[in-house]
């Protein structure tokens, strides 16, 4: 997973509150198990609308999604995460995300960022009026920069050092690979070993 320090790109405006996960792709188009393939299918019933804010040619290659408030609510599919990172997003900017598609996607390499609803009203009217509109989101500072402006958001810490360092739960585990492999040489011959082999 890439690392996540500071970022700054062009916003996308998604003028509409509540989007849960099955807005964010559809379950029927939750069949791999990979985390890439998905960027077509992401808002797949929305973009079916040539005015949708993704099909406005001057809005591609945008990565800070701006949304309402309530963003990702609904099942823990983590494949509404997947999509978004896959399109190109690196981070969503909203009042309030549902829990589950919180966590999901800080472990997933995409920084999900809570701002109070006004500013988020004005940084969307600020991308309706210019697809140019830019945002530098700052992890290690922990803020949103807009110019002179910036607002502070909270991350959890475990979350905020694995973005930083570009590692999610299996790499963290993965380093430990010398350790693991010591006990299991240790344990009975009669107990479970893991598949595929010794470690």
């Amino acid at each position: 997973m890439d690392a996540l320090t500071e970022h700054t790109g062009t916003c996308v405006p998604l003028r509409r509150s509540d989007v849960d996960t099955d807005q964010i792709i559809p379950a029927r188009l939750c069949r791999k198990l990979t985390k890439t393939g998905f960027a077509d299918a992401l808002f797949n019933r929305w973009r079916k609308d040539p005015e949708f804010v993704l099909n406005q040619p001057e809005r591609t290659g945008a990565d800070i999604l701006l949304a309402g408030p309530n963003f990702g609510t609904g099942s823990s599919r983590e494949h509404a995460v997947w999509a978004l990172r896959d399109y190109g997003f690196r981070a969503v900017i909203a009042p309030s995300f549902g829990d589950i598609f919180l966590r999901n996607a800080l472990r997933n390499g995409l920084l999900a960022v809570a701002l109070p609803p006004d500013v988020v009203e004005g940084l969307l009217e600020r991308a309706d009026a210019s697809p140019a509109f830019a945002l530098t989101v700052d992890l290690r500072a922990q803020r949103v920069v807009d110019g002179e402006r910036h607002w502070p958001f909270d991350v959890a810490p475990r979350a905020r050092w694995l973005l930083l360092n570009g590692l999610d739960d299996i790499e963290v585990t993965l380093r430990s690979h010398e350790v693991i492999a010591g006990y299991e040489r240790t344990r009975p011959l009669w107990m479970p070993r893991p598949s595929g082999g010794a470690l």
